[in-house]
């Protein structure tokens, strides 16, 4: 069964903290289904749960782990990622960042509930945005 992908109204998507998924990032646009939320559902096997701000730190962490976010891909209409832009980050990802002590910080009210499959909620908010 899909998960809902609603991220307004009566319902829908819900972030970490129990409230409605609230978009991640509408510039550059993310999430899977790129509508700018961190929504998933079956087909989404990265689970691209987790609204992360990217920092020159991470991006340079991801490109040595064999995923390159900072280089545009025109192709895929994907501008490439820079420090201070907000994304939909695997959970898995995040959580191999977060052991290796580089995990970038989290927008609590937009990283999907399914995100705590891979990180438990502590660490998620010991790392929770505060810009």
């Amino acid at each position: 069964m899909a998960m809902d992908r609603g991220w307004n109204g009566g319902g829908g998507a819900r972030n970490v903290l129990g409230g409605p998924l609230e978009p991640c990032s509408f510039k550059p646009i993310t999430g899977f289904f790129r509508d700018g939320c961190c929504n998933t559902d079956e087909n989404d096997f990265g689970s691209h749960t987790v609204c992360a701000v990217m920092t020159d730190e991470f991006l340079a962490f991801s490109r040595g782990r064999g995923n390159d976010l900072s280089t545009p891909r025109p192709e895929y209409d994907f501008p490439g990622l820079r420090a201070g832009d907000r994304w939909c980050l695997c959970a898995a990802r995040w959580r191999e960042a977060l052991e290796a002590g580089q995990a970038p910080q989290v927008i609590l009210v937009a990283t999907h509930e399914a995100a705590l499959r891979y990180a438990p909620l502590e660490a998620l908010k010991a790392h929770a945005w505060t810009g």
